[in-house]
């Protein structure tokens, strides 16, 4: 199924340009001064500590997805083409189900495997493969250290996370199907607000809810070239809404038409 979006995928931006304004930019640490050591909940305090442990296997227990698209700027004038735009899922699979497909589709591939058509952008993503207790290799966002996830984040000029929560975390009605709209991205943030709200989609500005609104300079989805993403968090209604076959062998070949209406919105808002 095509996604019905067009637009680029690339910003007019030399390769020297992109070094300089990292250079320039004060990237925050991973756990800033006065921060919490590690997410309450979670079992490691970092990728590099989950990646470490013996008694985990990549490709058994959890795996690493990702795709950078080729640039090259081997000229001596000003210019060249350069990817500006990255998607990522930190707690795919079985850990936050749903948010691996949504990040295919929304980087222009379809999760049943090759592009939809229309503008294809970097992503990353970490899944949990387990039959069961996946929660256990949740690594907070503000704790992902993973080389690959922030070297391609910090050279990208706006990123978008998908994550999964529950209403309850949410303060929200335990029915309400809606994705709650966060980040220090304010300008990406009113676009796709406003890009669900046009589909039918029930969109929240995170910014009132502090557990999920997103906007720590240590997270992922933030630590861009201009220090700033959107976080979206999407209630359980909403994507068991979006899969025929809600495990995750059947999402990638079940979507459904409300997983594609979410993923055009976002698309759209990624396009302006």
């Amino acid at each position: 199924m095509s996604i019905r979006q067009s637009g680029g995928s690339v910003s007019v931006l030399s390769r020297r340009s992109i070094l300089a304004a990292v250079g320039a930019v004060a990237i925050p640490p991973l756990v800033a001064a006065g921060a919490r050591p590690a997410h309450g909940a979670d079992t490691y305090p970092s990728n590099t500590a989950l990646y470490a442990d013996p008694a985990l296997a990549e490709g058994v227990d959890y795996a690493r997805r990702f795709r950078r698209h080729a640039a090259l700027d081997d000229s001596e004038t000003a210019g060249g083409d350069y990817p500006d735009t990255v998607v990522v899922a930190l707690h795919g699979g079985g850990i936050e189900p749903g948010t691996s497909e949504l990040c295919l589709a929304v980087a222009g591939y379809h999760p049943a495997g090759g592009a939809t058509g229309g503008a294809v952008y970097d992503y990353w993503m970490f899944e949990g493969l387990r039959s069961s207790g996946n929660a256990g290799l949740h690594v907070t966002s503000s704790h992902c250290d993973d080389p690959v996830a922030l070297a391609t984040v910090a050279g990208s000029r706006r990123a978008v996370s998908l994550h999964g929560c529950s209403p309850a975390q949410a303060g929200l009605p335990d029915t309400t199907a809606a994705v709650l709209v966060g980040g220090r991205d304010t300008g990406l943030k009113a676009a796709l607000i406003e890009a669900y709200l046009a589909a039918g989609v029930q969109a929240i500005d995170a910014a009132g809810v502090p557990a999920l609104n997103g906007d720590d300079p240590a997270n992922l989805v933030n630590r861009t070239l201009r220090g700033a993403g959107a976080q979206l968090e999407l209630t359980t209604p909403l994507r068991t809404r979006m899969f025929g076959v809600n495990t995750r062998a059947g999402r990638g070949s079940s979507t459904l038409p409300a997983f594609w209406t979410f993923v055009d919105a976002t698309r759209l808002a990624l396009a302006g």
